[in-house]
């Protein structure tokens, strides 16, 4: 391949710069009106009535964009009074909108004309560092009341001392845990660890009377510790999702309520016995006249087949895939039967908003279909299409000027005290 010269270069480069500038500036503008739309979305909570979970969830589902941009941009409407003056630099195409993120997720109040005129030459990257350097708010001192010190009896409140915290990461190969236990768990922890690993122990020294295999570890115990919990826990409760509730319905008036609870509404009381064992009685004048069937709940074996079919919520554009319910496509109350057919399944927030009428599940499962408020049909694709209107006339976008931060001579932003 011939060399080609630095001035062919220069001049390519040159173009290219100039067009990239030009898409980048409609870019941001055509994103301002984005973060509009979603700040409507989110100032009056239409996402609810649209079948999302969140202005995130909506934006994620109806834009086709990822998690993490969702959240950018409803970051940005969740704050967009309190930053006029970025998000007008994001509407002339000056500013992008990890810029105007960045500084709508972390800046403090009152710092909105400061980051402005940072994000003119600042990077990303600069703006997070700068955002890190920002003071930490100080808690207004709360007034010492004795009586705050003591409950409802007069007697003092006790401190709650050291807490049980649990977290975990992962990579590749493992998932790492971090378990921070106060000393009084922590020895009933270390006993129950002590029992599994001494069983462990006597049943490698029958099996095994040479001492020729390895001696279990305290992992072994550990795992075996969490197999004997979730064995029990099974048992206790093969469907391993809900428990048992008593509700108590009077035939005359039609109106059911908690065992020693309140009344439920319709949407309430069918919500919990959709995925549960209910035990039902039924009353005439105040007297038990007798108790009605149970329902069926969904055993381990049906909610496998289930979660292997479905894998996530059901409900388009959502995709939770942790504490999902079997919903009953056919209510039992009206004679559906627990069978996998007329299963399906479904998150809390989109189960309880499918029994208040916010949304519409029907099946059989395999001719799903899903319906808002309004009756119309959710579908899990975006909401692009080709563009009619034309590009917006704002200035090319340069981008920033990338030049190394002497962060030496930066000037935090720090809050203004309030006027006297």
């Amino acid at each position: 391949m011939p060399p080609v010269s630095s001035l062919a270069i220069d001049e390519r480069l040159s173009v290219l710069h100039e067009e990239l500038a030009e898409l980048t500036g409609q870019r941001n503008a055509i994103d301002a009106r984005i973060v509009e739309i979603a700040a409507e979305i989110d100032r009056d909570e239409l996402w609810a009535a649209a079948g999302a979970r969140s202005t995130a969830g909506w934006l994620a589902w109806k834009a086709g964009v990822s998690p993490s941009r969702a959240q950018t941009i409803a970051a940005i409407a969740h704050r967009f009074d309190e930053f006029p003056q970025c998000i007008e630099g994001l509407a002339q195409g000056r500013f992008s909108v990890d810029q105007v993120g960045v500084i709508a997720e972390r800046g403090l109040p009152g710092s909105d004309e400061h980051f402005a005129t940072m994000a003119q030459c600042a990077t990303v990257s600069q703006l997070r560092t700068a955002l890190k350097m920002q003071p930490k708010p100080t808690p207004e001192p709360q007034p010492v009341d004795e009586a705050d010190d003591e409950d409802d009896d007069g007697e003092a409140v006790a401190d709650p001392g050291p807490q049980v915290s649990i977290t975990s990461t992962s990579d590749e190969q493992y998932t790492y845990w971090h378990i921070a236990l106060p000393h009084v768990e922590n020895a009933a922890f270390e006993a129950a660890l002590a029992s599994h690993r001494d069983a462990l122990v006597a049943e490698w020294s029958t099996g095994d009377p040479d001492g020729r295999g390895p001696i279990p570890s305290t992992a072994a115990a550990f795992l075996r510790l969490v197999h004997a919990g979730w064995d029990a826990e099974a048992a206790a409760r093969p469907h391993g999702q809900r428990t048992t509730v008593v509700v108590h319905v009077d035939v005359a008036e039609k109106v059911a309520a908690l065992h020693l609870g309140p009344v439920l509404l319709e949407h309430d009381r069918r919500y919990l016995t959709c995925d549960a064992t209910c035990e039902v009685w039924f009353h005439r004048d105040g007297q038990v006249i007798g108790a009605g069937r149970s329902t069926r709940t969904v055993n381990r074996r049906l909610r496998r087949a289930l979660e292997h079919r479905d894998r996530e919520c059901v409900v388009p554009g959502c995709g939770a895939t942790r504490a999902l319910h079997a919903h009953h496509l056919v209510h039992w109350e009206d004679g559906g039967p627990t069978e996998l057919w007329n299963l399906a399944l479904v998150c809390p927030y989109h189960h309880r908003a499918h029994h208040r009428g916010l949304i519409t599940i029907t099946g059989p499962a395999d001719q799903l279909v899903v319906t808002d408020a309004a009756g119309r049909a959710l579908t899990s694709a975006s909401l692009a299409r080709t563009p009619t209107q034309p590009l917006p006339d704002v200035a090319p976008c340069p981008g920033p000027t990338g030049e190394r931060a002497n962060w030496w001579w930066y000037q935090p932003y720090e809050t203004r005290p309030p006027d006297d």
